[in-house]
């Protein structure tokens, strides 16, 4: 029942940055772990990065840890994540998602069937 709704996509060359944010319409948003999820031509849905409900709690994939940074405003019913030093590979449709289960386990985030509500996503671009 809840809406995701992703921003901030778009072009941009190697080694530069994008920041996408998530915002849920959901009421008890603070109560959701969330993930982000990118899905590249030929490929299957691959997990990103996912943050517990209070933001104390990160996590990624290894081919993304220390360029991706996942955060979270609850104030603001919204996710974040700050892609830097991208690469061509980063190329993909990017999606959000929440999970109303709230718990931050690093094995159940990285899992897609263990999230509740997906996004439409949002395409990122990067070129050479």
């Amino acid at each position: 029942q809840v809406k995701l709704v992703e921003s901030g996509g778009g072009l941009v060359q190697s080694g530069g940055s994008l920041r996408l944010s998530c915002t849920a319409s959901a009421r008890t948003f603070s109560t959701h772990s969330m993930g982000w999820f990118r899905q590249g031509s030929g490929k299957e849905r691959e997990f990103v990065a996912a943050i517990g409900p209070s933001g104390g709690s990160t996590f990624y994939s290894d081919s993304v840890k220390d360029r991706f940074t996942i955060s979270r405003d609850n104030t603001k019913n919204t996710v974040f994540l700050q892609m830097d030093t991208l690469k061509p590979g980063d190329s993909a449709f990017y999606i959000c998602a929440g999970a109303e289960h709230g718990h931050a386990n690093s094995i159940w985030l990285k899992r897609p069937n263990m999230y509740d509500q997906w996004g439409q996503g949002i395409q990122v671009a990067v070129s050479c």
